[in-house]
């Protein structure tokens, strides 16, 4: 029983772990373009950008770093 539970808490930890990555190409298309519809921008490190203008349009920013980033001027 408790290898079982040490197991399933592994499992747990490493799947939480690798749901907050964001795509490094997302993020490049972004710096590139200022567009990126539905990409995937969770925990990226947004601190200070400019996203004035920017079509962010469904995209999954949980975790992302926002601190002093502009949406809009």
């Amino acid at each position: 029983m408790k290898s079982t539970l040490t197991a399933l808490t592994v499992a747990a930890t490493m799947f939480a772990s690798s749901a907050s990555a964001f795509d490094p190409a997302d993020l490049q298309k972004l710096k590139d373009t200022n567009e990126c519809v539905k990409c995937d921008l969770s925990g990226a490190n947004l601190k200070g950008a400019d996203l004035s203008g920017a079509n962010l349009y469904g995209d999954y920013m949980n975790g992302a770093i926002l601190c002093n980033t502009k949406f809009k001027e």
